[in-house]
């Protein structure tokens, strides 16, 4: 089977090693793209190519088709441009090529804008923090003197981000020279933040919320049209360089059961949740792999085997995971290119 994964985040590298050890030797050929001939993730591909640097939209789909076509891919996995391609399966199919998406188009950009996907989402499947979605200094001002009423720490962040870019938490008592001199990470001062808006009388939706500042777990899903398969959840010490562990937390458990089933998520994803005063809550959907991937794979489930059968409508057998296990990631320097 010839499987092709397009340009995406670094960390499909480790999809790529459990495919391999889940398959016999030729059975599975990877193939990589990507704008960039150093892209990390070409080292653990069978086949690596470069994408055009300016496609996006229509004309990149079309790239997609013909690259399809003329590499003979059985299965495409897309990354970039996902939502789109998830509309376009027809076009895939009619070259014989199949293509395995998250979830429908609705859901992908639904997931993608996080004020608009809170606000969706039935409090019957998952909770999540309480927020308000704002776009102007009046209505940031009206959020804080609301939400500080009823939590004692504010935090917020841009509807639409990735890797929690965006995201500080309002400190109302220190400014920014503190924050440099101590070096204060992942916050900023109230007041700096109000003043600065009156330069940007309206901005890009921003989430002002409560802050949850318990623990946080991160959980890696294989799944199949809604039905759930297999889910690992890492829990984050709040240590640092004290790694993670692989859980069993029944309440998170069964809102990833949910969420899949409400989506009708498939293939690999990740969900994540934090703990506040008031319980659990969901962060976000994201419908790719996760940066921790690797990790969840470390407690004895390789997930990347269990998509790839599902998708082919494999008997799969019930996974067994390592419950308490102690897990962390170790970097590893590279060559990515040598001058002659």
């Amino acid at each position: 089977m010839r499987i092709w994964f397009n340009k995406t985040f670094s960390t499909i590298q480790s999809v790529f090693k459990n495919l391999r050890q889940s398959s016999q030797t030729g059975e599975v050929t990877v193939i990589c793209t990507h704008t960039y001939p150093t892209a990390t993730a070409f080292r653990e591909s069978d086949e690596a190519y470069l994408e055009p640097l300016e496609l996006t939209g229509t004309a990149y789909l079309d790239w997609c088709v013909a690259f399809c076509q003329s590499q003979q891919i059985d299965l495409f996995w897309p990354g970039k441009e996902a939502a789109l391609i998830s509309n376009h399966h027809a076009l895939f199919n009619a070259i014989g090529t199949k293509v395995l998406s998250v979830a429908d188009y609705a859901t992908l950009t639904l997931l993608h804008h996080k004020g608009h996907f809170y606000s969706a989402l039935p409090e019957s499947v998952a909770q999540v923090m309480d927020f308000q979605a704002v776009n102007d200094a009046e209505s940031f001002d009206h959020a804080v003197a609301d939400l500080s009423l009823k939590h004692q720490r504010l935090c917020i962040k841009p509807a639409v981000s990735v890797y929690g870019l965006g995201f500080k938490i309002l400190d109302v008592r220190r400014d920014s020279i503190e924050h440099v001199l101590k070096g204060v990470e992942y916050q900023i001062p109230l007041s700096e933040l109000r003043q600065g808006m009156q330069n940007t009388p309206t901005f890009d939706t921003l989430l002002v919320m409560e802050h949850l500042g318990g623990h946080e777990w991160s959980v890696d899903c294989a799944g199949r049209q809604g039905e759930l398969l297999c889910a690992v959840q890492r829990k984050k010490s709040q240590l640092a360089g004290h790694g993670q562990s692989i859980d069993n937390n029944p309440e998170i458990q069964g809102m990833v059961t949910r969420l899949t089933a409400h989506y009708r998520l498939n293939g690999l994803f990740n969900i994540q949740f934090k703990e506040g005063a008031q319980g659990v809550r969901l962060l976000e959907i994201n419908p790719r792999p996760s940066g921790g991937f690797g990790m969840a794979c470390l407690s004895g489930v390789n997930l990347a085997q269990i998509a790839i059968k599902a998708f082919k409508g494999e008997v799969l057998e019930q996974p067994v995971i390592g419950y308490g296990l102690q897990v962390t990631e170790v970097n590893t320097p590279v060559v990515l290119q040598s001058r002659i």
